[in-house]
């Protein structure tokens, strides 16, 4: 080990020797050329002459003195490298299975370990590093190409940036703000209002008032601060904000983003052309563990018929248009939303009984298509929006989730009210979940002459399966063991199974018209395939596969079911039954009908025998 040092030390001594007297050779010829330059006799053709020559000898040297150079760099950085591992304690990793861990934070003391996983569980993102990166960070301009060739009228309307947050790290809005600043055009921010939905924080008390009047020494008036006395919910926090603006335009957006380069103009652009439309920058998603920035492309911002917000293609004529740049028209919005303040206001802002978090961007959505406006994705408008890995409101957002859904679905969808109690397996009467009083949605959706909801089925969001041929939903059981329900078994497998009831997703199953059963759920959309019971015809257990593929393999998947009697398939003739095997466990099997029988959990009135029940 000793003879390799001292050999690397002579050998970066004797480059560091070389490199002086090369230098001082490039020195002295770079002098003596500019010499011949001046002289009298430099346009001769010996002066000429010497003077190639001497250039070529310089460039010579140049190249020489990087490549002694680059050796140079390289011996002492590994020596030094190899000195600093050898020194370098390995530090214990005291949160192994944190997924704030498992792609960030390799280096960070023991200490700093603690700190960062605190913040994490306080947060649901990295607020340990969001704390020590710079408050104008730059992130890249991920919009499609030809948004950045646009241009803008001159006359746009002001916006007003309504920022919501309850429990964020000061770091995250303070840095939401300064990108707002520093993305926006002066003479278009009207101003910056913070909404505070009662936080705990210390942090966004004083040291937040802090800033906010740093900011309005630099821009006076600019940021506003409302602090709720206590938690109101994301629905009565934007309502705040709105009511609060004077903005031209509302931008409602969550505390926990960053905008792009020119996220104003083409949103402003847009409802300067047409004020009767809500529209919606798209979202990059900002990881939760190491802040960098995941690009997404524009896409349709669409829903289940739970409600839970997802992404979805464009309607085809969108890509025929072969210009990503382009608005793309939207069943719904994700939450961010920005638009007229005042046709906010005449189309009934946002519906204050709603509670907490959840369902009231879909709401808004099809309030907004049926009383006369549109809702629209704008590609040149990017956000970049942080993905956090917990909600701060509750642990558990589908109880306010559900009973929002089923408050929109009372108010506005008719007929189809019911397939929101089918996607959350409740009774179609008599639920037992209190959606408050609707008197005064319903009131504001005949004064706006709304249009049926079917009219949203058939124009706006033709891809939900209005599930109308549906005869029954929920959990199947058998008389024999009641307390045993089927489930759809091990994912990925293809056995169903009889396991012990607990009337969760995997224990759903749903029985059509025509005689198909699906187990663990049902699909929303017509795009998507659900799952079927099968009988293969041979052998002794029932398979359940996309009902696409058991279709095109042709297996037996329509089976005759009436409540209280066997489930039969009509080709095989073979029943669904349950029967204990050699070790006393129950197995869901097909096989010569024994007469057992089933029941499931709720009937659709009308469609199978008898009224509607629910057990």
């Amino acid at each position: 080990m000793r003879c390799g040092y001292f050999k690397v030390l002579i050998l970066a001594l004797a480059t560091a020797a070389a490199l002086l007297y090369l230098g001082s050779i490039k020195n002295e010829v770079h002098t003596h050329s500019k010499r011949l330059e001046t002289a009298h006799n430099n346009d001769s053709i010996r002066g000429q002459g010497m003077l190639r020559r001497l250039d070529k000898m310089e460039n010579d040297i140049n190249r020489l003195l990087n490549v002694m150079g680059k050796v140079e760099m390289k011996v002492p950085a590994g020596q030094k490298e190899a000195e600093v591992k050898k020194e370098r304690k390995v530090v214990r990793k005291l949160f192994p299975n944190s997924y704030l861990f498992s792609k960030w934070g390799q280096d960070l003391s023991e200490e700093e370990q603690r700190e960062a996983e605190m913040l994490y569980k306080r947060y649901g993102y990295n607020a340990f590093l969001s704390d020590r990166l710079p408050l104008n960070r730059e992130i890249p301009d991920t919009r499609p190409h030809r948004c950045a060739e646009k241009k803008y009228p001159a006359d746009l309307p002001t916006v007003s940036v309504i920022l919501i947050y309850l429990d964020e790290a000061l770091s995250i809005i303070k840095r939401a703000i300064r990108s707002i600043i520093d993305k926006t055009p002066a003479h278009l921010l009207k101003e910056i209002i913070l909404v505070d939905d009662s936080s705990s924080n210390e942090d966004l008390k004083e040291k937040l008032d802090d800033y906010v009047t740093l900011i309005n020494e630099e821009c006076p008036g600019l940021v506003k601060k409302i602090r709720h006395s206590e938690q109101l919910g994301l629905t009565q926090a934007r309502l705040s904000g709105w009511k609060s603006a004077v903005g031209d335009v509302v931008a409602i957006f969550d505390a926990h983003i960053e905008v792009h380069v020119e996220w104003a103009e083409p949103l402003l652009a847009r409802i300067k052309e047409d004020r009767t439309v809500i529209l919606t920058p798209v979202f990059d998603r900002v990881n939760y563990d190491d802040l960098t920035l995941t690009p997404y492309l524009a896409a349709a911002d669409a829903f289940d018929w739970a409600l839970w917000c997802m992404y979805e293609s464009f309607r085809p004529e969108w890509y025929k248009l072969k210009d990503d740049s382009l608005p793309g028209k939207s069943p719904s919005i994700m939450g961010i939303l920005v638009a007229d303040r005042k046709f906010f206001g005449e189309i009934g802002s946002l519906d204050g009984g709603m509670k907490i978090y959840g369902g009231e961007n879909v709401e808004l959505g099809i309030r907004v298509w049926l009383c006369g406006g549109s809702v629209e994705v704008i590609p040149c408008s990017k956000i970049a929006h942080i993905e956090r890995s917990s909600k701060p409101y509750l642990p558990d957002l589908s109880v306010t989730m559900k009973r929002n859904a089923l408050r929109v679905a009372e108010v506005w969808m008719d007929e189809y009210k019911y397939n929101v109690n089918i996607a959350w397996n409740l009774p179609l009467e008599n639920h037992g979940i209190d959606i408050g009083d609707v008197s005064e949605r319903k009131k504001l959706r005949k004064s706006l002459n709304c249009k049926p909801f079917q009219w949203y089925l058939d124009n706006v969001y033709p891809l939900l399966d209005p599930l109308s041929d549906l005869l029954g939903y929920g959990a199947l059981r058998n008389d024999l063991k009641p307390e045993l329900c089927i489930d759809q078994g091990p994912v990925p497998g293809n056995i169903p199974i009889i396991y012990p009831c607990h009337f969760y997703s995997p224990q759903n199953c749903y029985y059509r018209t025509d005689g198909q059963i699906y187990i663990g759920g049902i699909k929303s959309h017509k795009y998507n395939s659900n799952r079927c019971l099968v009988d293969s015809g041979s052998g002794l257990y029932p398979g359940l596969y996309e009902c696409k593929l058991a279709e095109q393999k042709k297996f037996h998947m329509l089976w005759d079911f009436k409540q209280d009697e066997p489930i039969q398939n009509r080709d095989t003739k073979r029943c669904l039954e349950i029967a204990m095997d050699e070790n006393n466990n129950y197995k869901l099997i097909v096989q010569q009908c024994s007469g057992q029988k089933w029941k499931i959990q709720n009937l659709i009135e009308g469609r199978l025998l008898g009224p509607k029940k629910t057990i």
